[in-house]
């Protein structure tokens, strides 16, 4: 009997020990308790609140902290995208601030590297539900992969006087990015539960994520939250300018300001009060980027011109991984015949057009990939260059700089089209999620992929992309400015185009002197 009840004490024991301990699917995080599932090895868990739903009297306010529950809460499917035009993956909803963790993590003393996806879209659309933003794959390469949700379009960037009235910090507009920051401290705060290392964070991102990535590193707002960041077809070095064009979106406060109240007006209203009555479907604009639908030089979020404070100095100096897309002007024409596309480029560019369509010749009787070659680089290549040439010259962290110039091919006769990669290309190479019953996904695709994810990764891991059987990835430098090339291998060259780079740095030198303000204002 005495036995018996020996027996009985050692299982109680037993079993208030493993009550100690969580199942593998549950974590527990500063809210209460999360339950995810587990696939393949593979801890997951989907919509994870980690600010307050921005609603109500919450709409144009930087996010708050997210509320506590009690018992266990379900995190096994997406949350709703953002409001935003057309029908996004997963459904859309002003309840939008929550986060996405695949986790290969034995146990939370693991400290794995993190990496933290930012969705692009023109900071008008986006959703972490999209198939091709799975990070499961990513994740098996040794990493926490996360990714988080921010506001787009006006709920995410209007600006507007009585809003700025309002806030802490006297100013408005940037409610995506100050979502993005909010994301970055959850994780900071929480993700050694799921295995993560808080110190060890790289933030990345393809076009307006990569543009929001650049932004973080120019924002005193994110200093210390991540320590690598990599942008994919990004940057944000261009001046400010009343009207918007591709590299040139910023604008000032003032006139952002002036913006939200147009678009107020445009919906009938008078005041910030009654506009945030309104239902969220009849603030979505019907036309890409309209009402105040970009970041903003607050002075608060985004202190300045970007380029200016990379030239002081203030940034946050971590390594870099940056680069763009061989035919990123395919996805963003700039006139339908070379007639409206000379037409556009002097309204842009005005003095320095006929400079920069002898660097970019436009052709004959069509639009040639030399042409297209101007939009890519006024939008994302200067911005990129840029970007390196002034973190090499001022900075401390390393710069490895690439080229996406992987061409697809005709599965009627394995001929390469005549066009390059355009914009968002790579971004299913970098996950490793092509679909591999594509005809056009060939082996040489899918090794390309491989290596990209590897690289990636191991940016993550090491700040540095390099590994043994990879192709060594020189550290970028204005002595020596290489670049790693993705085509059909990965091969290190010189920086395309760089003779007609120079040409379109001398029209931004010029658009930041006073003529040159004074011209675009």
């Amino acid at each position: 009997m005495k036995s018996l009840k020996y027996l009985s004490g050692l299982l109680l024991v037993a079993l208030l020990a493993s009550c100690a301990e969580l199942p593998f699917e549950q974590v527990k995080v500063n809210e209460g308790i999360l339950e995810g599932y587990v696939e393949d090895g593979m801890r997951v868990f989907k919509g994870v609140p980690f600010a307050a739903p921005p609603i109500g009297d919450l709409r144009w306010k930087a996010p708050q902290a997210a509320e506590s529950w009690e018992g266990v809460r379900e995190a096994r499917e997406y949350a709703p995208a953002p409001m935003q035009g057309g029908n996004p993956a997963g459904g859309k909803s002003e309840d939008c601030l929550y986060l996405n963790i695949w986790s290969p993590a034995e146990s939370s003393k693991d400290k794995l590297p993190v990496l933290v996806w930012i969705y692009g879209g023109g900071f008008s659309f986006g959703s972490t539900a999209e198939p091709v933003y799975d990070g499961s794959k990513l994740a098996k390469k040794g990493v926490v992969m996360v990714s988080i949700a921010y506001r787009v379009g006006q709920f995410g960037f209007l600006a507007h006087p009585e809003l700025s009235a309002e806030s802490e910090y006297g100013s408005s507009g940037n409610y995506g990015l100050l979502d993005q920051i909010a994301g970055l401290q959850w994780i900071k705060d929480n993700i050694a539960a799921f295995g993560g290392d808080p110190n060890k964070v790289t933030i990345f991102g393809e076009s307006a994520g990569g543009i929001s990535v650049s932004m973080l590193c120019a924002s005193p707002l994110a200093k210390g939250l991540f320590q690598g960041a990599i942008s994919q077809s990004g940057g944000s070095f261009g001046p400010t300018r009343p009207t918007s064009y591709p590299g040139e979106n910023m604008k000032t406060l003032e006139n952002a300001e002036k913006a939200g109240v147009e678009f107020m007006n445009s919906l009938g209203q008078t005041s910030i009060e009654d506009l945030r009555k309104l239902d969220a479907e009849a603030l979505v604009p019907k036309g890409w980027g309209m009402g105040g639908a970009w970041p903003v030089v607050d002075g608060y979020v985004i202190p300045d011109d970007q380029f200016k404070l990379y030239e002081a100095g203030n940034f946050n100096d971590v390594p870099v991984l940056i680069g763009y897309n061989s035919d990123e002007g395919l996805s963003f024409p700039t006139g339908r015949t070379p007639e409206e596309f000379i037409r556009n480029v002097h309204e842009r560019f005005g003095p320095y057009a006929v400079s920069l369509m002898e660097a970019y010749p436009v052709g004959g009787d069509r639009i040639q990939r030399s042409a297209r070659n101007l939009m890519r680089d006024a939008a994302f290549g200067w911005h990129t260059w840029s970007w390196a040439r002034l973190q090499t010259k001022v900075g401390k962290a390393p710069v490895y700089f690439y080229y996406f110039d992987q061409h697809a091919q005709n599965p009627e006769d394995s001929t390469t089209f005549d066009y390059g990669s355009s914009h968002g290309m790579e971004v299913a190479y970098v996950f490793m999620n092509l679909d591999p019953n594509n005809p056009q996904a060939l082996d040489s695709d899918l090794s390309l992929s491989e290596t990209m994810g590897t690289y990636w990764t191991n940016f993550a891991k090491y700040g540095d992309p390099n590994g043994e059987t990879l192709t060594k990835w020189p550290v970028f430098s204005n002595k020596y400015p290489q670049v790693m090339c993705f085509g059909s291998d990965a091969y290190v060259d010189k920086v395309p185009d760089e003779d007609a780079l120079n040409v379109l740095d001398s029209y931004f030198v010029w658009r930041r002197a006073p003529e040159g303000v004074a011209w675009a204002d």
